[in-house]
Formats: structure tokens, C-alpha cells, sequence
């Protein structure tokens, strides 16, 4: 088939949204181009960063000629950057790929809803010709959302349309990057990994908490905390943290290489998420052979396997429970469970651009045929 022209636009060039923008880019057949921000700011992004991103779209049309697709991410105010670049870009037919949401993410306590981010999320859902969601979760959690958009209430807003446009398509990991060369096995201390941001909707201090309660009942192991240690509730966590004492190996940020390295040695990966769409933390983690403990809720039940939720999903209040009897069976000398690692082949970017790749030429084509 022909290779198409893909216009990748992501305001927020950082974390997962920028390891998905590149990994996409560069495994797939098609030619994508990356327009993107600092990653930075991300509210006033949102409500001004589309007059940008048009400008910057003109500018790239001038000198590559126009795409064949746009593909804006959940941090593009879509509606509005179709407005200011229609003349550019004409009718291009448009996707918007949704990481997260501002409908369905948790707020802190007392944090109101930001109406205003909420119905330019909606605007965009209703402009674009396809919205693609990261998990199955994530596209359901956020019609009901939708549903309830207008002050809690039912909404008026018709959301039958903007399901009929919507596919699954999720993130891709490299694989090869992730796997370990020699399988952990025999009894051992083990190396228990957290590997998410550190804010609310991710909420470490639990999982510090449960890691505690381990150790102060004869659970020895050694702790990486990976995550940015600035901004969000790093200062709260900290005191949590240094009661873990000598225990915390691994504090903080780490370049790729390095990260990488720990995830190979890990035994462990936890979490303890309140918002969780696809995971690719700890897919990374378990792709390279950790065995997860993670919520029976969320985006997990959906990544993980079912022959393996009873092994590594715990229920509403059962974490500090199943963490130690991991712990105790990875000290015993028991891998993780057996296929669980190899079962993350279905998320590496061979198999998820070819998807991506197919959704392209799908859309385009149907778009053609009208």
C-alpha cells in the first residue's frame, strides 16, 4: 500500500506521550512528522496552544506539502486548531488520540471541575473524524463521563456519535529494549520496583505505606522509587520514603539506559494508581519479568492477561496483602508467573504501528469512498 503523510500533533512532548509520539513514528511504514511542545504548562497549553500549533502547521505545509491525516492528542484543543488552519490544511481528515482525559481524571479533594478544559475536550471529540482511545477502559470511562458532563448532571450531549467514531488502539513498548537476558530464579531478595509519577492519581504513598508494613513484618527486600522527584506530591512523600531507610537502592529519575537496567533486575512492580489508562510502566515491567501487583481495576484487567489476574490483581484494599505474598513466594525462589512476561508481545511496536498503520489506511479510505 501507499505511504501515507501523517501530521503528528502532541503539545505535551514528555513522559509516555513522547516515548508513544516516536515510537510510532519511527516503526511505522507510513511518513509521520512530529509537531510538539515542551511538555510544559500543559493548562495554558490547552486553552492557547492551538493558535501555536496552526502556525507551526502552516509553516511545515509550506515545506512538505499538505498531509494526508492529522493526528492530534487529547492535549491539542482540536476544534480550534481546525478553525485557525482550515485555510492551510483544507478538510484533511483528522484524528484525535486520547492518553487521558479531562472528564474522567481524578481530582484532588475539594478541586472542582475545569469546565472549561472539560468542553474544549468535547469539541474536539465532536470535530475529529476518528478519536482513538489507549485502552478499552479509557474509551468507556470516558462516555460516561461525557454523560454526565452538564454540572453532574445527565447531559444533553449526544454521545452515540462520537462512539460510533471511536477505536481502541493501545501504546506500544519496544520490547527488546525491556527483556532480561537471564530469567531471575532461586531464592533471592527481592528488588521491588515503583515506577509511576509521583502524584495524586498515582498514589505512591500507599504503596510506600504497604512496603513498610512488609518490612516491619520480616519482609526483606530492596526498593526503587522511579519517578520525578519534584512537583506533585513529592515534598508529602518524602518523609515516607526516608522511613524506608536503607531499603530505597534507587531514588528518583533516571536516564533511559539506566531505567531500563533497573526494570531488568526488578522482581516486583506495584502500584497503587487512581487513574490508570493503559499502564505502560508497568507493562515495561512486566515485559521485563517483574511480577506485578496492581489493582483489580482500571485499565489492568484489560492489559494483564485473565489466567493471571488471580496471581498479580488485588481487590479495593488488598494491596498491602498480595504485595507480601509476593513477596514471600519471590523469596522462596518462584519467578513470575510463567507466559506473563511474553504475553506484553501483543503491546510491542511491531504489532501496535502495523494496528496504527492499518487504522490509517482505514479511515482514509473510507474517507475517499464518500
Amino acid at each position: 500500500m501507499a505511504e501515507r503523510t501523517v501530521l503528528l500533533i502532541e503539545p505535551f512532548l514528555a513522559g509516555s506521550h513522547l516515548a508513544w509520539a516516536e515510537g510510532w513514528r519511527q516503526t511505522s511504514r507510513h511518513d509521520v512528522h512530529v509537531l510538539g511542545g515542551s511538555g510544559g504548562r500543559w493548562r495554558r497549553s490547552m486553552r492557547s496552544g492551538s493558535a501555536m500549533f496552526a502556525d507551526w502547521a502552516a509553516e511545515w505545509v509550506a515545506s512538505h506539502g499538505s498531509p494526508d491525516l492529522v493526528v492530534g492528542t487529547n492535549m491539542l484543543d482540536l476544534a480550534s486548531f481546525l478553525g485557525l488552519s482550515r485555510e492551510v490544511l483544507g478538510f484533511v481528515p483528522t484524528v484525535q488520540f486520547m492518553h487521558e482525559n479531562q472528564l474522567s481524571y481524578p481530582r484532588q479533594v475539594g478541586e472542582p471541575l475545569d469546565s472549561g478544559l472539560a468542553w474544549m475536550q468535547w469539541r474536539g471529540l465532536v470535530a475529529a473524524d476518528e478519536v482513538w482511545c489507549n485502552s478499552e477502559y479509557h474509551r468507556t470511562a470516558l462516555l460516561e463521563s461525557l454523560m454526565m458532563l452538564d454540572d453532574g448532571a445527565e447531559s444533553a450531549v449526544d454521545t452515540s456519535s462520537i462512539a460510533s467514531k471511536m477505536w481502541v488502539g493501545h501504546l506500544g513498548i519496544d520490547l527488546d529494549a525491556c527483556r532480561r537476558v537471564f530469567p531471575a530464579s532461586g531464592p533471592r531478595r527481592p528488588l521491588v520496583v515503583s515506577n509511576q509519577r509521583w502524584h495524586h492519581d498515582k498514589d505512591l504513598g500507599s504503596v510506600l505505606r504497604a512496603i513498610r508494613t512488609a518490612l516491619d513484618r520480616g519482609f526483606d527486600c530492596d526498593v526503587a522509587l522511579l519517578g520525578e522527584p519534584t512537583g506533585g506530591e513529592a515534598d508529602a512523600l518524602a518523609p515516607l520514603i526516608d522511613e524506608l531507610g536503607k531499603a530505597v537502592v534507587v531514588r528518583g529519575h533516571l536516564p533511559r539506559n539506566e531505567y531500563l537496567d533497573v526494570l531488568r533486575r526488578a522482581d516486583v512492580v506495584v502500584s497503587a494508581a487512581r487513574n490508570e489508562n493503559f499502564g505502560i510502566a508497568v507493562v515495561e515491567a512486566i515485559a521485563a519479568g517483574a511480577w506485578p501487583v496492581v489493582p483489580d481495576a482500571l485499565a489492568y484487567p484489560e492489559v494483564i492477561p485473565t489466567e493471571f489476574h488471580g496471581s498479580c490483581l488485588y481487590e479495593r484494599g488488598g494491596l498491602g496483602t498480595r504485595l507480601r505474598e509476593v513477596l514471600g513466594r519471590v523469596t522462596a525462589g518462584e519467578p513470575s508467573p510463567v507466559g506473563l512476561a511474553a504475553s506484553m508481545a501483543r503491546f510491542d511496536w511491531s504489532v501496535v504501528a502495523k494496528a496504527l498503520d492499518e487504522r490509517v489506511e482505514r479511515l482514509l479510505r473510507r474517507r475517499t469512498a464518500v
